[in-house]
């Protein structure tokens, strides 16, 4: 291995002054007045900021979330000029399947924290033995401790290009890969690559809807209901999606100069996942595993890296990708390798199968999960942990 791919300790440590900082500017914030309606249509209400702001400088221990990653293997290595971010976690099991997986946006490695010993170590959580993985969860470019890129093109087809880099330099000789999210175009573009050793892909959300909508089934009453979540986030929960495939570096400056801007940022996402998580501050009943604690972790670390812009230009990269295609008429290559998908109840739009079969015609794997929503691995880490194993067992 030569020093260019040299892989190298990470190990996270905040000083104390950057901490100090934080709880300053928290304190200084400059609270709009209260919403006119009762709901989140005019955006994520002030009640729930302004609990999740005193629980931050309260009590919040970003030192136990620091202790927490640093249990963990933690790795750096340089792929395509952009130093990468990775946990890898080898099971105890000999014969474990690898798998890399990737988080999405407003997520981090923080989201996957909760699968990391259900997928590791099966038989301490109800598992086999024969279900174990070796887990790479990497960091996106630009996302919490790995680089920012400092040139364009780094869309979802460069990413995975640099994923299957860094499972080559693990030696990892066949592998499995998952995403949801950002993830989940991620790994769309590495089963559509095929690189050497990939075995297959999971993705538990169809991005790939977006683009054919107009085109997929719309007899039965689970396509029209998912036709109806599809044009109802289109219309009215796009904002953050808009913004940062626009101007991610307008949007940028106010959440690297206001802690609590970029919390209410990263809150205003899809509809059930902003209701479970001000449900987690306002009544303190957690839902899953989305607790006030996992939540503040996920932001913290988006502050303390400074990663507010350079995460949200995937989306400026992936609409000028997407853009270009669609004026050269062009068509993606097909996926080659064997696809499994679950949908979760409470996604965005909670695909039927016969929109996964109109994206995936090669769909080796569909399930409906009981419960979980559009960030299943952090709200139901078990639930999730036990799709993944089915999965991909027909692959190992």
């Amino acid at each position: 291995m030569s020093s260019d791919n040299k892989i190298r300790p990470f190990r996270l440590d905040t000083p104390d002054e950057v901490i100090a900082d934080l709880r300053r500017r928290i304190a200084a914030t400059r609270w709009p007045t209260r919403e006119l309606v009762n709901d989140r249509s005019q955006g994520v209400q002030l009640a729930t900021v302004q609990e999740l702001a005193r629980y931050w400088s309260t009590d919040h221990d970003w030192r136990a979330v620091e202790a927490k990653l640093n249990a963990l293997p933690q790795y750096t290595t340089v792929i395509d000029g952009v130093e990468i971010h990775f946990i890898h976690v080898r099971s105890q099991h000999e014969n474990a399947l690898p798998l890399i997986m990737t988080h999405g946006w407003p997520g981090s490695v923080v989201e996957l924290l909760g699968v990391v010993g259900p997928l590791t170590d099966p038989t301490g959580h109800g598992g086999r033995a024969e279900d174990a993985f070796h887990l790479v969860l990497p960091s996106l470019p630009g996302y919490g401790f790995s680089g920012e890129p400092t040139e364009v093109g780094w869309d979802s087809a460069r990413m995975a290009r640099a994923w299957a880099e860094l499972m080559r330099r693990l030696d990892y000789t066949r592998y499995v890969a998952q995403g949801g999210d950002v993830g989940a175009s991620v790994t769309d573009a590495m089963g559509r690559q095929a690189p050497e050793g990939l075995l297959g892909i999971h993705l538990n959300l169809l991005a790939g809807a977006i683009g054919i909508k107009d085109k997929l089934p719309a007899g039965s009453e689970q396509e029209r209901a998912a036709h109806d979540a599809l044009n109802t986030f289109m219309k009215d929960g796009f904002g953050y999606f808009l913004e940062q495939s626009t101007r991610p570096q307008t949007v940028g400056y106010s959440l690297l100069d206001s802690p609590v801007g970029l919390a209410a940022w990263m809150l205003d996402h899809d509809t059930d996942s902003y209701y479970k998580m001000s449900r987690a501050f306002v009544d303190g009943t957690p839902v899953g595993n989305l607790s006030r604690d996992t939540i503040v972790d996920n932001i913290t670390l988006y502050w303390l890296t400074g990663t507010g812009a350079s995460s949200a230009r995937w989306y400026w990269e992936a609409g000028r990708t997407q853009a270009a295609a669609a004026a050269a008429g062009q068509t993606p290559p097909p996926v080659s390798v064997p696809v499994a998908f679950t949908t979760f109840p409470d996604e965005i739009w909670a695909a039927p199968r016969s929109w996964v079969e109109a994206v995936y015609p090669n769909l080796a794997y569909f399930n409906e999960a009981d419960s979980g929503g559009h960030f299943a691995a952090w709200e139901q880490p078990e639930v999730f942990s036990t799709e993944v194993r089915a999965a991909f067992r027909p692959l190992r």
